[in-house]
């Protein structure tokens, strides 16, 4: 083992190696190509063409040296995951046969990939096939090795031909763009002449589930819907705690040292990995970076995840909510803001009590919050985190802030006296120990049950969903709070007297958003009874979050900054009903195979064995009673499964023949998911009874504890 870690890269040698970097651009263009690359990424406008054929030129020589012989527009369309077309580099013969490899500027900055067949919530119809992919110079292209080998990979956005978004990274370009601009606003107020703009920047913590290849390969639900859709407790959970932070079995600890590597090279600044709650879960935390880029390498992270997983006969499961007994998976967005010449303005500093710009920054952040709850929540909606939010193990369906002792008690003298004196301090932490150094405590606890929380220096939205696209939450944020930042500026612009406008804006939107601020135990049942006294909404699901998407105060605000359109707006909410009814479909059919063919065969299977086992006993002249307990068991549950899954089956079919996407989406959950849970319950019940040689595929115990 020490001659292999000796032999490890190190990590300076190999980070970004896979990447076109402005090092290497700087290297690789004339001066001039470079400056005008410089300017475009940072103050936006267009590449002309003769400097993005030098520019593609530069890339496809560095590509192919390094063993590229094709390239990809790769762009995230509203599936949930990344897509890409590969072209190779080869083009025409020339006069002695030769073959010439060519890479245009035309062909870097536009691509042409079919737009009828992903999801576009009927923006376009299946005739309508032109959709147009458009370079995003902001985020670097990058070598992905996989089975097809080196290929370019052009990081863009992805529209339609009429110009509709239909991907997850134009209205994140667009939402910063925003930002940026009204942010910008309030730090000119202050009297900052030198920053240009202000940037948002996203951490995604990524939470994930491995599982032996051999075991997940044996279980459709896995395979067909991302998790197990039976299955019985294993009598040990995660009750006992030890999994968490404990020590990384050797062979997850070659999977992640893999996966660091390979996320290395693309530029991943991945750096923290551990065990997480729940047997079989894990966790991996980058560090901070642009939002655009942070999204893009979040879904670098879920790609390489499950390509690495199956080098080392795993499978990776990213799905909100594998196994029924244990806490699920999510992905907690860490967002910030700060200029591009390096102020954080969500850092409160040493007194924040005095610190007027990060107060109105604070303050508008709340006003947003409070505002666009609805589509904060509507944000991290996905199918899988409907078995989560709200249920003790994520933060709950309720959007809060929490804000500490700290700056709540700030907050408290602003809203109540008018003006704020001074500040709860940190203090520290005696430890008792003559050889150790005592802790400087922070001025503040953590609570991991908020879905909003101040951690510091930054806001973490903790509601995400693991499988989900970081994008959608982060545009999300940048949007409400563009807003705000937009209506006070509009008020400040106007102030004779600043400091007094800027005092009574402050204490104004402090007053009016204080519910959303709530720093207790998000789990409570009492809190769910105190949010409904708030006032504050209590969306349950996906469906009914969905609707936040088309409100007119939603369309007021995404229009007003040019993010989405009313019909992009509608469209997105289409699709959620149609991906809601396809996720659940794909699960109910899976059931009904796997009951109809797997499990009810089985344990009537087991049911005649024990009634052969009866009539022996029986002849034999012994006591029967046990055996004819058991018996009597297992015919029950097999009675009721059997019935369960012909209501199911019956139901099924039923949803397949309703036309309206949001009434069959509705069908599906009032009517399908209780069924589903109808059919699980039994077979669950058969799981613990039937002789484990006889249960037709792996259990929990196999899946969570054989890694």
């Amino acid at each position: 083992m020490t001659d292999r870690i000796n032999k490890e890269p190190r990590v300076e040698e190999i980070f970004a190696s896979n990447v076109f970097t402005l090092e290497k651009m700087r290297e690789r263009l004339p001066k001039n190509v470079y400056k005008a690359v410089l300017e475009v990424m940072e103050n936006g406008g267009e590449l002309s063409l003769k400097d993005a054929d030098v520019v593609a030129k530069a890339m496809k020589d560095w590509a192919v040296e390094n063993g590229a012989t094709h390239y990809t527009h790769w762009f995230q369309p509203l599936t949930g995951t990344t897509a890409e077309k590969h072209d190779s580099f080869v083009s025409i013969l020339d006069d002695e046969g030769h073959m010439m490899m060519e890479f245009s500027g035309r062909q870097l900055i536009k691509g042409e990939p079919d737009a009828s067949s992903f999801p576009s919530g009927g923006l376009r119809t299946t005739f309508e096939a032109r959709g147009y992919t458009s370079w995003d110079i902001t985020s670097p292209v990058f070598l992905k090795e996989s089975g097809t080998g080196r290929t370019l990979c052009i990081p863009t956005a992805f529209c339609s031909y009429k110009g509709e978004a239909l991907d997850k990274k134009m209205p994140l370009l667009r939402s910063t763009e925003a930002l940026s601009q009204q942010a910008m606003r309030i730090v000119r107020l202050f009297g900052n002449t030198t920053s240009k703009k202000v940037v948002t920047y996203t951490g995604a913590e990524q939470e994930y589930f491995l599982v032996d290849r051999n075991f997940f390969m044996q279980r459709a639900d896995l395979k067909f819907a991302g998790r197990t859709l039976f299955g019985a407790p294993a009598p040990k959970g995660q009750e006992m705690d030890d999994h968490y932070f404990g020590v990384i079995r050797e062979r997850v600890g070659n999977f992640m040292r893999d996966l660091n590597t390979e996320l290395w090279k693309l530029g991943v600044p991945a750096k923290t990995q551990h065990n997480e709650v729940a047997p079989g879960q894990h966790e991996l935390a980058p560090v901070f970076e642009r939002a655009n880029i942070a999204c893009d390498h979040n879904q670098l992270v879920m790609e390489a995840m499950k390509r690495v997983a199956v080098h080392h006969d795993l499978r990776c499961l990213l799905h909100e909510k594998p196994y029924a007994s244990v806490n699920g998976s999510g992905k907690h967005n860490n967002w910030s803001l700060a200029t591009d010449d390096g102020i954080n303005l969500i850092d409160p500093g040493d007194t924040p009590e005095r610190n007027i710009q990060f107060l109105l920054v604070l303050a508008c952040i709340l006003k947003a919050v409070d505002t666009h709850a609805d589509l904060l929540r509507q944000s991290a909606s996905v199918v899988g985190n409907d078995l989560r939010l709200g249920a003790n193990e994520a933060p709950p369906a309720i959007v809060s802030v929490f804000l500490g002792e700290q700056l709540e008690d700030v907050v408290r003298q602003l809203v109540e006296t008018g003006a704020a004196t001074g500040h709860i301090g940190g203090g520290r932490l005696r430890t008792g120990v003559s050889t150790m150094s005592d802790i400087a405590k922070d001025a503040t606890d953590r609570n991991r049950t908020s879905p909003l929380a101040f951690t510091g220096n930054k806001f973490e939205f903790r509601m995400v969903g693991s499988s989900d696209s970081v994008a959608g939450s982060t545009t999300t944020l940048n949007a409400i709070v563009a807003e705000a930042f937009s209506e006070a500026a509009d008020e400040l612009e106007q102030a004779e007297n600043f400091d007094m406008a800027v005092h009574d804006l402050i204490k104004k939107y402090l007053t009016e958003h204080r519910r959303i601020i709530f720093n207790g135990n998000g789990y409570a049942p009492e809190w769910v009874e105190e949010a409904a006294r708030r006032g504050l909404p209590n969306i349950p699901n996906m469906l009914a979050a969905a609707e936040a998407l088309t409100t007119d105060k939603a369309v007021a605000l995404y229009e007003k900054f040019g993010i989405f359109t009313r019909p992009e707006l509608e469209s997105r909410k289409e699709i959620v009903y149609d991906y809601y009814a396809k996720t659940i479909n794909i699960e109910a059919l899976t059931m009904i195979d796997m009951a109809g063919r797997q499990i009810i065969p089985a344990c009537m299977h087991y049911e005649k064995e024990l009634a052969e086992t009866v009539v022996a006993v029986h002849g034999a002249g012994a006591d029967t009673t046990t055996e004819e307990r058991r018996l009597a068991q297992v015919a029950a549950h097999i009675n009721e499964a059997q019935s369960a899954l012909e209501a199911l089956t019956a139901a099924a079919g039923k949803a397949q023949g309703i036309g309206d996407v949001h009434e069959k989406a509705l069908f599906y959950r009032d009517k399908i998911v209780p069924l589903m849970q109808d059919l699980r319950t039994p077979c669950d019940q058969m799981e613990v009874l039937v002789d484990r040689s006889m249960w037709p595929f792996p259990t929990y115990q196999d899946l969570m504890f054989e890694v």
